[in-house]
């Protein structure tokens, strides 16, 4: 017999306070077509990006994350020395290590938490909320900090007529803590490897350095439409899933935060979910563009400062990307 004491943590978790960052400098898409062959009208048409966000030198994955970390405990109530752990999803922080979460962790003022950074891509929101789920159920962490963020501006090709338009930076953050009723539904997530090709950084760091950086800067490129297809018609397999773990129906959502990554995709999305007319749907990419990780929680914030979605509502919440990785669930709007 295991002479392991059982864990004391909460029944149940939820996020309990959402806080965004968006850089200061607007660029509009006359800025990107000044190094493609392309227009205005192509660029929404295809994308329904009319502005992004992009970072100014002060602006840094870990200074973003700060701003939006105190902007999430002041909306949560919850002093920084509470906090226990911090996660922080990112594909653009450069430093291999320490973890950029251990100087976020610091700069808040929380007080030895465990901090570590994940890799998840789009889907990295997701992966952040389930970890801290599991800690504050656990009983590892009784307050945990997720954080996505990107500068997604420091690996974009201006010059790719592909992807040069469709990413932005920024910082999302939330507080998940305990809860006496379910408030983050089961997570319906995964991996499918055999498709790692269609989103990727053009070189790998050890070759680009070992060419003494002869060629063009690592940069994000993808197959849109094999991207497009698959999370049209597979990640809506996904949110239905998220759905039924959750042990409700479309009917029962009040609003549906996916990925932010195209306007026709989520549009699309939609229309196969088959989602009700009163269905608030995020669509923060038109004015922010695809954030990766960090597009989940600022399109989250967004919707309740603008009171478009309220404290208490349900909301589905998936995303996917980069690997490709993808992380649906349900969640109670903070």
């Amino acid at each position: 017999m295991s002479k392991i004491k059982p864990a004391k943590g909460s029944p149940y978790a939820r996020i309990l306070g959402v806080g965004g960052y968006r850089p200061t400098r607007v660029v509009p898409n006359e800025v990107i077509l000044e190094t493609i062959d392309s227009s205005d009208e192509w660029i929404r048409s295809r994308s329904g990006i009319a502005t992004r966000h992009w970072a100014g030198p002060h602006e840094t994955v870990a200074q973003m994350s700060v701003e939006a970390s105190g902007k999430a405990l002041a909306d949560a109530g919850i002093a920084p020395e509470q906090i226990g752990a911090v996660i922080v999803s990112t594909v653009s922080h450069f430093k291999q290590t320490p973890a950029v979460a251990t100087e976020i962790a610091h700069r808040v003022g929380a007080v030895k938490p465990a901090a570590f950074d994940i890799s998840a891509g789009c889907a990295g929101f997701g992966y952040g909320l389930t970890l801290a789920k599991g800690m504050v159920v656990e009983g590892s962490a009784q307050y945990v900090l997720v954080i996505g963020v990107e500068r997604l501006s420091d690996l974009t090709d201006l010059e790719d007529r592909a992807t040069a338009f469709l990413f932005g930076d920024g910082a999302g953050a939330v507080v998940v803590g305990p809860s006496d009723e379910p408030a983050i539904g089961p997570t319906v997530w995964g991996s499918e490897g055999d498709k790692s090709e269609t989103i990727k950084q053009t070189v790998p760091w050890d070759e680009y350095l070992g060419k003494g950086g002869g060629e063009k800067f690592p940069a994000i490129t993808q197959e849109g439409q094999a991207v497009f297809r698959w999370a049209v018609f597979e990640m809506a397999k996904v949110a239905q899933q998220a759905l039924d773990a959750a042990g409700i129906t479309a009917e029962d959502l009040d609003v549906f935060i996916p990925h932010q990554a195209n306007m026709r995709i989520i549009d699309s999305m939609v229309k196969t979910l088959k989602l009700p007319e009163h269905v608030t749907v995020a669509r923060d990419v038109e004015t922010t563009g695809n954030t990766s990780a960090a597009s989940i929680p600022l399109a989250m914030e967004r919707l309740l400062a603008t009171g478009a979605a309220k404290s208490g509502d349900t909301a589905l919440v998936i995303g996917f990307g980069a690997g490709l990785v993808y992380a649906a669930t349900v969640v109670t709007l903070p």
